[in-house]
């Protein structure tokens, strides 16, 4: 089910939140779980039993693990493969079987495999849950039911934020829910539903017109054209996504890490993956990084450290050479900002002429990074790249259609809205203490709301980039 659907914003949601606000706190748990269940199983029923076999991996993995300490660390081995086992069948199989059959010239069958939603997001949590009960930062979950709800938690089950263990399981026990909390989750919902419908969608409709023809076909300024469309229909997607997740977390009494944080405002890659996807960088950073020693031991070993968690990255987001190599680009420009401490020379000569220039360089090297994460191959990526470089000459012989296919008027505005929209502008919106200021906040919320709600109803383009991640 997804969030930006009918089913959902005037089905599933108000029925699951009248149920809630009506119920007594006792069986808010149970509620939730039954809500969470439900809701998973609505689009993919025959994959509930994955999600419910990975939760009974890390319930019985956890409580081993406290009840066997001399063999814990045997216990968490097996646990992690476990978990991992499901994410490498359903995810990778078939890019593995593809590359062995390619590098060996064999001719192995693939298999008919569809990966089940949210997996990536799923099993990272289990595998924050059973790693923090090993490290004894938290106590194994008795209560199965709880740690159930944990992993499938509706609001952020299906593409995040990744929520790890030691942060939610007091909410898990204990919450308030109150008039406050209910309302800001509904406007945090509002906006997160805008992000996607409005600008997210309209952005992909240009990047999916430009991007599934071939780089000779359309002029360098189509090019570039297309590669922003598809930086900020990424950002939107995503973004409104974690907005929507963390608005329902609200309206629930659950409280969620923030996922972004305007990272197309960043001066340097390292500052950009402090902003962009902060749910999966932490959980990298809190999980393999530190463990691996961080930079508490040198450069050499800052760097083996920094690279191996961006290829972990670019594997994670998915089962393609593309996603690797965006995992490597921006693992590399992480590793060069720290060989030549590019912070610090921001800090030393700060001024307009650097930080502007910083920022350029930052623009360049994620739009770069998108193209790579949104072509179908490498030699796809590599024309395109070429083409805005102006190192490709398009064929006009192929030329179909003129820029202003692709951009409407309407689209510029919605343009401009998105550039508008990824600078912390509006950061405060929610937070006005004026009574006319608010007043007009909550109009322009039910206007967005309203527009929003016909678009879902009269638009067949809905796509969550991140829905299969």
């Amino acid at each position: 089910m997804l969030f930006s659907s009918m089913t959902f914003v005037f089905m599933f949601l108000p029925i699951v939140l009248l149920l809630y606000l009506i119920t007594k706190k006792d069986i808010h748990n149970t509620l939730l779980l039954i809500a969470s269940l439900i809701f998973y199983a609505w689009a993919e029923p025959k994959y509930l039993a994955i999600m419910l076999l990975t939760i009974l991996i890390n319930y019985l993995g956890a409580i081993s693990i406290e009840k066997y300490i001399s063999k814990k660390k045997f216990i968490l081995v097996i646990t992690i493969l476990a978990n991992l086992s499901f994410l490498i069948y359903f995810k990778y199989f078939n890019f593995l079987i593809n590359n062995i059959n390619n590098i060996f010239h064999l001719n192995i069958n693939i298999l008919n495999i569809i990966m089940p939603i949210g997996i990536s997001f799923y099993t990272f949590q289990a595998l924050s849950y059973v790693i923090d009960v090993y490290r004894g930062e938290v106590k194994a979950q008795k209560d199965i039911y709880k740690l159930a709800l944990f992993i499938c938690l509706f609001p952020q089950l299906i593409a995040g934020p990744i929520i790890k263990y030691h942060d939610i399981s007091e909410q898990i026990d204990s919450r308030e829910v109150n008039f406050e909390k209910v309302t800001l989750g509904v406007k945090r919902f509002i906006i997160g539903l805008a992000k996607k419908m409005l600008i997210a969608n309209t952005m992909g409709l240009i990047a999916d017109k430009i991007f599934i023809q071939s780089p000779e076909s359309f002029s360098h300024s189509i090019a570039w054209l297309g590669a922003f469309a598809y930086t900020f229909q990424l950002y939107f997607d995503f973004s409104g996504y974690s907005d929507m997740a963390i608005g329902l977390g609200l309206i629930f009494g659950f409280k969620f890490m923030e996922n972004f944080n305007y990272p197309y405002i960043s001066k340097s890659i390292t500052e950009f993956w402090h902003r962009w996807h902060i749910s999966l960088s932490t959980w990298f950073k809190h999980y393999i990084y530190i463990p691996l020693g961080g930079n508490k031991e040198g450069l050499s070993k800052t760097i083996r450290n920094l690279g191996l968690v961006f290829l972990l990255t670019g594997i994670w987001h998915g089962a393609n050479w593309t996603f690797i190599f965006w995992g490597i680009w921006h693992g590399f420009f992480i590793i060069l900002e720290k060989i030549i401490n590019l912070k610090e020379f921001q800090q030393k000569y700060s001024n307009f002429v650097i930080s502007f220039f910083s920022h350029i360089y930052c623009i360049i090297i994620f739009v770069f990074g998108w193209v790579l994460f949104r072509s179908d191959n490498i030699i796809y990526a590599k024309k395109y790249l070429m083409n805005m470089l102006c190192l490709l000459k398009p064929n006009p012989a192929l030329f179909q259609y003129d820029i202003y296919y692709y951009v409407d008027n309407n689209e510029i505005i919605i343009f401009i809205f998105a550039i508008l929209c990824s600078i912390p502008l509006f950061k405060n919106i929610l937070s006005v203490k004026n009574k006319i200021l608010k007043v007009c906040v909550n109009l322009f919320l039910l206007f967005i709301f309203f527009c929003s709600a016909v678009t879902i109803a009269a638009d067949t383009y809905n796509p969550f980039i991140y829905f299969r991640f």
